[in-house]
């Protein structure tokens, strides 16, 4: 796994040993990037459920102004701080050790633009981080949610809990979903 584009560009990055880790692949991370140019320049930006940090640290590398780096796990935690190190990036990352859904409230800023979360498939985290964040005053209209699910993870919930399904993109096996608040008139 590497940094793909920015100024930590070709970077090799660690990942954390175990199966509780799928890293986002290169070419699924170069695609949901892509997607994504325009948001990232000055932005700040939240990676829930980490792992080694690589998507947050690629968003650093592309422009992000702050990340946030959520993860309970020991292992994946020890990695991040590494990646971090290794990529000169610690001083506009902050690393949160408890879980996502705790974690929010230890988020301060006026606005957090985006909002990235890969929860293990299949355990329904999503959908609770989902209602912690429709309370969260930092998670405005423009701010972008994009959730790394399996890819047959239902989303029907998402007007009931106050959002809107942008897009989706799908891949052989997982999608990424793009949400946003509904804007309230």
């Amino acid at each position: 796994m590497r940094v793909i584009a920015g100024t930590a560009r070709s970077l090799p990055l660690k990942t954390p040993e175990g199966l509780d880790v799928r890293p986002t692949t290169d070419r699924i991370k170069e695609t949901l990037f892509n997607m994504l140019q325009s948001e990232i320049p000055g932005a700040v930006f939240v990676d829930l459920f980490s792992g080694s940090g690589g998507i947050g640290i690629e968003a650093l590398s592309r422009g992000a102004r702050k990340a946030y780096f959520v993860d309970n796990g020991s292992k994946a935690l020890s990695c991040i701080q590494k990646n971090l190190l290794f990529t000169k990036m610690e001083n506009r990352a902050i690393v949160i050790k408890q879980d996502a859904v705790s974690a929010l409230s230890n988020i301060y800023e006026k606005e957090v633009d985006l909002i990235f979360m890969d929860p293990p498939y299949d355990s329904g985290l999503e959908r609770n981080v989902l209602e912690v964040l429709q309370r969260m005053k930092y998670v405005t209209e423009d701010t972008l949610i994009v959730v790394e699910a399996d890819k047959g993870t239902e989303f029907s919930y998402l007007q009931e809990l106050g959002f809107l399904l942008i897009k989706e993109k799908c891949y052989k096996t997982n999608k990424h979903v793009f949400i946003r608040r509904e804007q309230v008139s």
